[in-house]
Parts: structure tokens; C-alpha cells; sequence
């Protein structure tokens, strides 16, 4: 049995996980659609797997594996997401993903998924290893984003999605004149000079979909 956590904002989503890993015999030990909420919850409850999203509204899973990393976590965690985007999948794997399965895929993928990393080895859905090895051979497209560290990457989602900087400062327990600094600095990095060349610049590179603009 292997003790999971959910991090998905559509709850009957939620609820058709649930019944698929109880009745292959894992523990639903908690579950949320919100980032703040699951980090608190992951400390606490310390699961072993973490199944997250990466589209949860106006933030990004993404932010969660920063964090994740951040404070060295054991759980190991599985993507489970509609972005086939080969730059949200290299993005997944850098920031310690130990999975990565597309939404659509069999039960089968996600229970052979939890049992591989379990056994300490990385899994990817069919699908996805295609996409990671274009990934791999394409490169990001712009020698810029590999300048940026995980905190201005995740800062670069929250601005291009409308946040302030207070906003921001809130969730990532910064001031906001720290927001506006990471902002300037990135900005100078990418050399970029307003938002909306940032929200470009953050949908070529596949940091954001252009449908969540």
C-alpha cells in the first residue's frame, strides 16, 4: 500500500483517482486544489507519492516542485496533466518530477507510474518519453530561459498571470518590493522590457498556455 496525495482542482477528477488507487489497494491520504493548502499538507501528513496537476487556475504545479525542492521532500512526485508541451515536461523532470502522465492515459499508466517510482526509477507514459526526447534534441528555443533560476520562473508564471506584486510577495511570503526586484532582474535577463513581451516571451517558451491568457 502506498500512502498518496492528490493536487487537482477538478474534484470529480479527484474523486475517479481516488476510487481507481483504493481499489489497486494505495491510501488516499489527502487532497486539494490549492498550492498553499497542499505544501501544509504535505509536511504534515508526509505521503509518499504526490499526484499533481500543473494547470491549477491561475498558478502552476510547477511552483509546488520549487517548493518541493527547495526543502529537500522526500515524496516522490508524479505529474498528471493535459500540457504535452515538450518544455512543461523538461521543465517537470528538471524540477524532480519522478513521473510524468498524461490525463486521458489508462488506469494501468498511472498504477504501473506509482509502482515504478516507488521502486526508485523514473516513469514516463509512452507519450511522454517521445515528447521529453524532442525535448531534449530541440532545446528550449531561447538560450534565455535556461538563465532563469525555479524563483524568477515562477515569478515570471504569477506576473504573465495578472498577479500583483503584493499578490505574489503574499504566497511566496516575499515583501513586494523583493517581487519587483526578482521581476526586474528576470526581465533584464530575458531582455525584455514590458508585460506583454513578457507574456509572449512565457507562451513561446511554453511557461504558460496561450489558452490561459
Amino acid at each position: 500500500m502506498t500512502r498518496v496525495y492528490l493536487v487537482d482542482d477538478h474534484v470529480m477528477l479527484r474523486d475517479g483517482i481516488r476510487s481507481v488507487l483504493e481499489s489497486a489497494g494505495h491510501q488516499v491520504v489527502g487532497e486539494s486544489a490549492d498550492l498553499t493548502t497542499a505544501l501544509g499538507e504535505l509536511l504534515r501528513l508526509s505521503p509518499e507519492v504526490l499526484l499533481l496537476d500543473l494547470n491549477l487556475g491561475q498558478r502552476s504545479g510547477l511552483e509546488l516542485l520549487v517548493e518541493l525542492q527547495r526543502r529537500n521532500l522526500p515524496v516522490r512526485c508524479i505529474v498528471m496533466t493535459m500540457s504535452a508541451q515538450p518544455a512543461h515536461v523538461s521543465e517537470a523532470l528538471r524540477l524532480g518530477a519522478n513521473g510524468y502522465v498524461l490525463k486521458g492515459s489508462p488506469a494501468s499508466e498511472l498504477l504501473a507510474a506509482i509502482d515504478a517510482v516507488m521502486s526508485g526509477r523514473r516513469y514516463l507514459g509512452h507519450e511522454v518519453a517521445e515528447i521529453a526526447v524532442r525535448a531534449l534534441t530541440a532545446g528550449s528555443g531561447d538560450d534565455a530561459l535556461g538563465s532563469l533560476s525555479p524563483r524568477e520562473r515562477q515569478i515570471v508564471a504569477m506576473v504573465v498571470a495578472g498577479q500583483s506584486s503584493a499578490a505574489i510577495g503574499e504566497q511566496l511570503h516575499l515583501s513586494p518590493k523583493t517581487v519587483d526586484t526578482y521581476r526586474s532582474r528576470l526581465m533584464a535577463k530575458i531582455g525584455i522590457a514590458d508585460v506583454p513581451a513578457l507574456v509572449r516571451w512565457a507562451i513561446r517558451n511554453g511557461l504558460i498556455d496561450a489558452d490561459q491568457r
